[in-house]
């Protein structure tokens, strides 16, 4: 294996009973150090037994996915000489059945907003261009089952 990631996911079930079903699905998830709260989404555990304020699973691969494709997209961009100012994604995440009835994130969309310098900018042609090699060339894109969508919003300054 070329790469190697971690990840360390910390719960305890504290007082609760655990087997009527109503413990706090809060835990941690620690990546290089870095701690961050995570939970199951409100959508499928309600709250109190989810946090709204915690990155859930769903929101973790949408997530990935956009840094990925953004990631990507910079490194393109800087390479074909353009020079970007900055970089936004309002990407989205939409859960539906799959053939068995299981359900997975069918559809993530990606909104990139990508600002450029005058200096040097793409043409709308080339600007389309990088967003579909990034998504070509993105890790998680290339992992992930359901559909992405790209609708890059382009704009020089």
């Amino acid at each position: 294996m070329a790469h190697l990631y971690t990840a360390t996911i910390s719960w305890e079930r504290g007082a609760a009973v655990f087997t009527d079903g109503r413990y706090s699905r809060a835990h941690r998830l620690i990546f290089d150090g870095l701690e961050v709260p995570g939970s199951s989404a409100p959508a499928s555990v309600r709250v109190p037994l989810s946090r709204e304020d915690a990155l859930d699973p769903e929101e973790a691969v949408v997530g990935a996915l956009s840094s990925c494709h953004m990631l990507f997209f910079l490194d393109f961009a800087r390479r074909g000489g353009f020079t970007v100012d900055s970089y936004t994604d309002a990407a989205t995440g939409e859960m539906g059945p799959n053939a068995n009835g299981k359900l997975y994130l069918a559809r993530i969309t990606l909104n990139p907003a990508v600002a450029f310098s005058s200096a040097k900018a793409p043409t709308a042609e080339e600007y389309e261009a990088l967003h579909h090699r990034a998504h070509e060339e993105c890790y998680i894109a290339n992992s992930v089952r359901g559909e992405v969508v790209l609708l890059p919003t382009f704009s020089v300054a």
